[in-house]
């Protein structure tokens, strides 16, 4: 697995562009920037100046990371198929709308108006069929040691 080396804040745009690849990134600091915020599993970085060592260790670790996370990676399949690692379950079209888009930003909040969107594009539905259809996804995504977790007022989170 390749790792991207990055200067940073320099290459802020490639940083993004590889982000949403899931291409792993090991961010170059500026010695004057300041340190920047990493919640990516696919990102670290280390400061300027430092060493072909340091680089090494954090490139071997990212690489790590990111091998691990690829064998349980999240996969919907065109047949409706949930796979994590060796596991599956079978979603019916609604439910594989959802989780499309609780895929897409897995970690982050999605809003009630976007799985809303996701999974009745052309209707408006009412507020309980969104919640009942969660509450089935919730079920179905058990035996995969995963869980949606509501956060108040703002929507919900995939969470392994």
């Amino acid at each position: 697995m390749d790792v991207a080396i990055l200067h940073w804040p320099n290459e802020e745009q490639r940083r993004c562009e590889m982000q949403r690849r899931d291409v792993p990134r090991l961010l170059l600091v500026d010695v004057t920037a300041p340190a920047p915020v990493i919640s990516d599993p696919f990102e670290d970085w280390v400061r300027l100046p430092t060493t072909e060592q340091d680089i090494k260790a954090r490139v071997d670790g990212l690489t790590l990371r990111c091998q691990s996370r690829a064998e349980a990676r999240l996969t919907l399949d065109g047949d409706g198929l949930l796979h994590h690692g060796d596991r599956w379950v079978s979603l019916p079209p609604i439910e594989a709308a959802l989780i499309t888009a609780l895929l897409e930003r897995e970690g982050a909040v999605v809003s009630r108006e976007e799985l809303l969107l996701a999974g009745w594009p052309d209707e408006d539905p009412s507020r309980n069929v969104l919640d009942v259809h969660v509450l089935r996804l919730r079920r179905r995504l058990e035996p995969l040691d995963l869980a949606i977790r509501t956060v108040r007022s703002r929507g919900y989170v995939l969470e392994r």
